[in-house]
């Protein structure tokens, strides 16, 4: 952690909407492996889906290994969508 910081956590939920629940399926399919595996020395993070919602809650120490948790949620997410586009021309 940062010294002398007064940040002791940064917890957040992120809430993703797609056009549909089977878009939404696929994407969470497509990464549920990436979150379950990545490390987590100073963040976790848990995905869920609900109907055409990903939800990305996140739990960091510090405001740094935050912003690398949300930045790995976007890219992952936004990789798989951008395969799943080039699929489905």
């Amino acid at each position: 952690m940062i010294e002398n910081s007064p940040l002791e956590s940064v917890k957040s939920q992120i809430n993703v909407e797609f056009d549909n629940s089977n878009q939404a399926k696929i994407i969470y399919d497509s990464i549920i492996l990436e979150f379950q595996t990545a490390p987590d020395y100073r963040s976790s993070m848990d995905l869920t889906l609900k109907d055409n919602f990903i939800i990305i809650d996140i739990d960091a120490q510090d405001s740094t290994s935050f912003r690398a948790s949300v930045n790995s949620a976007i890219k992952w997410i936004n990789l798989s969508l951008q395969i799943n586009n080039l699929t489905n021309i």
